[in-house]
């Protein structure tokens, strides 16, 4: 049995309220990676070039926790 007649013969026993996240997996490992890269090297750029002068800046988890009242 191939490979791909295993995995239709199990999907045969996924319950139907599981069929979403096989569904997202399969999704997931059959997108464009292409199209993937170029979206990341987009964002990627865009941060790059963002005239925000606070946006390389960093808070420690503590300064986190007690803005939102975590603390």
């Amino acid at each position: 049995m191939s490979e791909r007649e295993m995995a239709a013969s199990l999907l045969e026993r996924v319950p139907d309220y599981k069929m979403g996240y096989v569904l997202a997996y399969l999704q997931g490992i059959t997108a464009d990676e292409a199209a993937d890269d170029a979206f990341c090297e987009r964002m990627y750029e865009s941060y790059r070039n963002d005239p925000d002068p606070e946006k390389d800046v960093t808070y420690s988890l503590e300064e986190c926790k007690k803005e939102w009242g975590l603390d």
